[in-house]
């Protein structure tokens, strides 16, 4: 899942959703440095990280686009599902998605100084070019797409799978669904057992 999913996932506990969203830049047991449920989002992202790779369903999306894009599938899945979320975002919260972005950005900025120095980089373009809130249209994602194709060289060509995104929107859209129904259940579990 991508930044989205992730934050959504993490509940209403500022440093557990702090965790989640800082996980990717935090490498083996370097949690243990961070505060206890900051650790806990951190150990949160990493199994839904696991739950995802390995569930049938994202499987099917990701073959989808594997032929033209290899590795990078599993990527761009995670970027095409949190559209997904976005745009059905009344479906999952009661807070309007605008509103809830931008106290995402603000729990950022509230905690600039404890942010690994690779989202200190990211967080600006994050935040003017609003990112989680832009996720909600296919303009939007295809910006994504062209940005992250663009970290990668140009090599993976992310910014064409926008092409399969339109192609086979429906199919997607009901991965998604099915999908993220049960990592709800899990997380919830996970977050339960932490």
């Amino acid at each position: 899942m991508n930044f989205l999913a992730h934050i959504y996932l993490s509940g209403e506990d500022k440093e557990i959703i702090i965790g989640n969203f800082i996980a990717d830049g935090i490498k083996g047991n370097q949690y243990l440095k961070y505060p206890p449920n900051i650790a806990k989002g951190i150990i949160l992202h990493r199994s839904i990280d696991t739950f995802t790779d390995s569930h049938p369903i994202v499987r099917r999306s990701t073959a989808r686009l594997h032929e033209n894009y290899g590795h990078y599938s599993g990527v761009i899945v995670d970027i095409l599902y949190d559209h997904f979320l976005a745009k059905n975002w009344d479906r999952y919260h009661e807070q309007p998605l605008n509103e809830y972005v931008q106290e995402f950005y603000q729990l950022l900025k509230d905690n600039y100084s404890i942010l690994p120095s690779r989202i200190q980089k990211m967080m600006p373009y994050m935040i003017a070019d609003n990112w989680l809130f832009n996720y909600a249209t296919i303009e939007g994602i295809g910006k994504i797409l062209a940005q992250m194709n663009i970290r990668t060289k140009g090599v993976a060509n992310m910014d064409q799978a926008v092409n399969e995104l339109k192609e086979f929107y429906d199919e997607f859209e009901a991965e998604f669904t099915l999908y993220f129904d049960e990592l709800i259940h899990f997380s919830k579990q996970t977050l339960d057992d932490l």
